[in-house]
Parts: structure tokens; C-alpha cells; sequence
């Protein structure tokens, strides 16, 4: 088993409004740099690539922020913040992108569909690690190297409640 230190990256629960700054920085430097190297000529970049840009750092945000979730003390409030964050980071960037390269999301292909996959995949990734944290932490409170014994008269006495 792979043993994971106190000052792993994974074993501290990150802010998600920070989470979320961060990937709607990389957004803008990446989207940015892109319409530089597209206006220098080194590399023709499509019209759709700020699209492309929000839908990955969006994903990066989801598997990210739900891996964090696992080491939070209040999953409540890492909850809210997290939800909230996503729903910015998501209006945000794509208002940017759609600034950026002047195309609605309708108009914008299949990334539409891309982004409505990645916020159910980012719920769905959420609810897993609750879950998970919610297993753990119950099996940690179980005593599971001495489980109770139970006696013959237990099970007689729990067999003649169910009949």
C-alpha cells in the first residue's frame, strides 16, 4: 500500500473559490497565448479553441476539486463552496470564450455538449468521493479486528423474533 505523507498535495483541502480562480486563470493565459500564436502565424488555431480551453480546465477543476473533497473537515460547506465555484468558473469562462472567439456556445459545435457532460461527470465525481469519505470514516469507527461474537442464545433469540 502506498503510504501518502502529511504534506502531500492530497491530503489538504483547497479552497474551491481558489480552485476555481486558478482554472479561470489558466483559461485566459492559454486562450491568450493561443490568439497570440495565432496572430504571429506560427500556428493557425481554430476559432473554437477558447471553447476547447473552458471545457478542459472546467474538467480539471471537476476531477481536482472532488479529489480535495476527500480530506475536508466540513463536507457541507466544501460542498456549497464547490458548487458555487463550478457555476462561476462556468459562466465565467464562457463568457470569456465567447468574448474571446465571438461564438455563442449554440454555435460553438459539440462543445455544448462537452460542457453539460463535464458538470454532470463533475456531480457525479462529488457524490463519489462523499461517499467514499462517508465509508472510510465509518469503517475507521467499526472495531474490525475484534468484530463482536456473538452466542448461540443471540442467534436463537434474534431467529425466534423473526418468526
Amino acid at each position: 500500500m502506498v503510504e501518502v505523507s502529511k504534506n502531500s498535495l492530497f491530503e489538504q483541502a483547497f479552497n474551491p473559490i481558489y480552485q476555481a480562480l486558478l482554472c479561470l486563470a489558466g483559461v485566459v493565459v492559454v486562450s491568450l497565448v493561443a490568439l497570440g500564436v495565432d496572430a504571429v502565424g506560427i500556428i493557425e488555431t481554430p476559432k473554437r479553441f477558447p471553447w476547447m480551453a473552458t471545457a478542459a480546465f472546467m474538467l480539471s477543476f471537476a476531477m481536482f476539486n472532488s479529489i480535495f473533497a476527500l480530506s475536508t473537515k466540513n463536507m457541507l460547506q466544501y460542498w456549497s463552496r464547490s458548487i458555487y465555484s463550478f457555476l462561476g468558473l462556468a459562466l465565467l469562462a464562457s463568457g470569456f470564450a465567447w468574448l474571446l472567439s465571438s461564438l455563442p456556445i449554440s454555435e460553438a459545435g459539440s462543445y455544448r455538449w462537452i460542457l453539460i457532460v463535464v458538470t454532470i461527470g463533475y456531480m457525479v465525481f462529488l457524490a463519489m468521493m462523499t461517499s467514499m469519505k462517508r465509508i472510510v470514516e465509518f469503517a475507521q469507527r467499526e472495531e474490525w479486528n475484534h468484530p463482536r461474537i456473538r452466542s448461540k442464545n443471540d442467534r436463537n433469540d434474534r431467529d425466534k423474533h423473526i418468526q
